[in-house]
């Protein structure tokens, strides 16, 4: 007696399943299920599963692009070389966050890119994962207080600065890759890079740990200053915002060096 085939239902979502857990063995197990099928949604799902595998191959070749500055680099003597990048120059409120992070020679990392190019969830669900597979990684930050002493193109430089120097001594990079900058003090070469955050895997990974750090930072205070919306604008100067600061003036992580914040403290903001 021959057996019944499985329904097309369930192979869909097994077929979802697979996909969505990068299960590319499941996958081949139910293609082989497929092959002989004679239905027409058995030959359409075979056509998923093809233009599935199409879409990873791509984004493999994507990711592998990412590193062409790290071989190039490594083929020059590096051994270790460390991505930086930062977030939150522009808000109003909040600190200016920089994150250096070192990846292995291998990682599975896809969606890898610009923090701003990555949907929230999918940017947080990487981060997660960077932090899994990197050699070494770690936050630099400077408060609303240091950035009205130093000016913020001083308070990003040190961020980036304090990033590098809160990597693990295992992990002491031999070379950095900067997004579009210089950090002084650092010890070891580094390389600017102009959009590095598209160009560079380790800068790409640096730029998703900052951002997902300090969104997440912003939010918690929200709940202590409420009035200002800073969980959705992230201290980003916005209508809500300002009409907030017209209202209820700056609170104590506002930065008052910036002219929005200055003016609202001196009855001026328009």
């Amino acid at each position: 007696m021959s057996q019944r085939p499985a329904s097309l239902s369930a192979l869909r979502r097994d077929v979802r399943s697979a996909c969505a857990r990068g299960d590319l063995a499941g996958l081949a197990e139910i293609e082989a299920s497929l092959r002989d099928d004679p239905r027409a949604g058995a030959r359409d799902l075979l056509l998923r599963c093809d233009r599935y595998r199409s879409r990873r191959s791509a984004e493999e070749r994507r990711i592998f692009d990412l590193f062409a500055l790290r071989r190039r680099c490594q083929a020059e003597g590096a051994r270790l070389v460390a991505g930086v990048d930062e977030v939150g120059v522009g808000p109003l409120a909040g600190p200016v966050v920089a994150a250096a992070v070192i990846l292995p020679e291998s990682v599975d990392l896809p969606g890898l890119n610009d923090s701003k190019k990555v949907p929230r969830e999918k940017r947080e669900r990487l981060a997660g994962w960077i932090r899994e597979q990197a050699l070494g990684f770690a936050i630099g930050e400077v408060s609303p207080l240091e950035i009205d002493r130093v000016n913020i193109l001083q308070a990003t430089l040190e961020a980036m600065r304090r990033a590098v120097a809160g990597l693990p001594t295992q992990a002491t990079p031999d070379h950095v890759f900067v997004d579009a900058r210089t950090i002084p003090g650092l010890s070891m070469p580094q390389t600017a890079i102009v959009n590095g955050d598209s160009r560079d895997a380790s800068i790409a990974a640096a730029s998703i740990v900052a951002k997902v750090y300090r969104d997440r930072q912003v939010r918690e205070l929200d709940a202590v200053h409420p009035a200002y919306g800073f969980a959705r604008n992230m201290g980003y100067p916005t209508p809500e915002h300002f009409e907030a600061l017209r209202a209820h003036g700056p609170c104590e992580i506002h930065r008052r060096s910036f002219r929005p914040v200055s003016d609202a403290i001196r009855g001026r903001l328009t």
